[in-house]
């Protein structure tokens, strides 16, 4: 199995990358970039008609386990109003139902978007599950990925004011999974090595395209550290982020054709997004939202 230390990945970001002072390559225009109240951005989440950034908040990308300073800020307008407070390491987020979902590390919370007042409920998972990182749905199906155990669980929200009614089933099972997508009763999954360092032959880009007996099937076979995937809003174009070449690329999902769509040296694109022809990028590293125009 080929390896990529991350020596050998310090080597490809010299020789590969630029600083693309918030250029997009391939003229495709940045829209634009901006750092209000961002820190420590891991997720972006497009809710009517602004969207949902998690931060960590804390001093580095990294929290102490006692520290709780991430939050969530829903940003329109230009205007940024904190929503949610009092979280550890927050990423990945899913609102459906009048409820949002957050990974919080270990755990994931559900939130009543219609009533404040409402008490989260918290559901937990395997003690060996320790990083909670994609959320995607299907239906009344939610699938949260862990990194760490490689697992991919499925949880029926179909009554999400009584999650505690309900326990996840482990779905599916792959290495270092990451960043889900689900469009057309397909998904497709990052794949990013649990220590986020050595690269296998098996982080790569995987789809399952039978979501009630799921297998999984290499679809991108270039490796890499991947961490979000999207998909266009006529589900034939896949869009994937991948911290090894600071890049954030597309996919044509019928001719596999790739098309670098970002890349500036030494920036974490983690868990991306795409709505209306707007391509979300949070920058963990740096803590800014880059966001890119695909309709130019």
């Amino acid at each position: 199995m080929k390896k990529i230390t991350a020596l050998t990945a310090a080597v490809f970001f010299a020789a590969n990358c630029f600083s693309a002072q918030a250029k997009s390559v391939d003229n495709t225009p940045v829209v634009e970039v901006y750092d209000d109240d961002i820190r420590f951005s891991e997720s972006i989440l497009p809710y009517e008609g602004g969207l949902l950034i998690s931060n960590f908040g804390s001093a580095t990308m990294n929290p102490a386990p006692d520290e709780n300073k991430g939050y969530i800020i829903f940003r329109k307008n230009g205007v940024n109003q904190t929503v949610v407070e009092n979280l550890h390491k927050p990423t990945a987020m899913l609102a459906k139902f009048g409820h949002l979902f957050v990974c919080d590390e270990t755990r994931l919370i559900v939130y009543d978007l219609k009533d404040r007042n409402v008490e989260p409920q918290i559901i937990t998972f395997a003690e060996d599950d320790k990083v909670l990182n994609a959320l995607a749905s299907n239906g009344t199906t939610l699938y949260i990925s862990v990194t760490d155990s490689g697992r991919i669980y499925s949880l029926d929200i179909s009554n999400p004011a009584r999650m505690i009614e309900v326990q996840p089933q482990i779905w599916l099972e792959i290495p270092g999974p990451n960043g889900l997508a689900v469009g057309g009763g397909v998904m497709y999954i990052a794949s990013i090595p649990a220590d986020y360092s050595n690269v296998t032959d098996e982080n790569v880009i995987y789809r399952v395209r039978d979501l009630e007996n799921p297998s999984a099937e290499i679809f991108y076979n270039v490796p890499g550290l991947y961490d979000g995937v999207a998909l266009s809003d006529n589900a034939k174009t896949l869009y994937f982020s991948d911290w090894l070449t600071s890049s954030v690329k597309s996919i044509d999902i019928k001719t596999k054709k790739v098309r670098v769509m970002y890349r500036e040296n030494g920036i974490g694109p983690a868990d991306i997004a795409q709505a209306r022809g707007i391509l979300y990028i949070p920058d963990l590293v740096t803590s800014r939202i880059i966001e890119i125009n695909l309709n130019r």
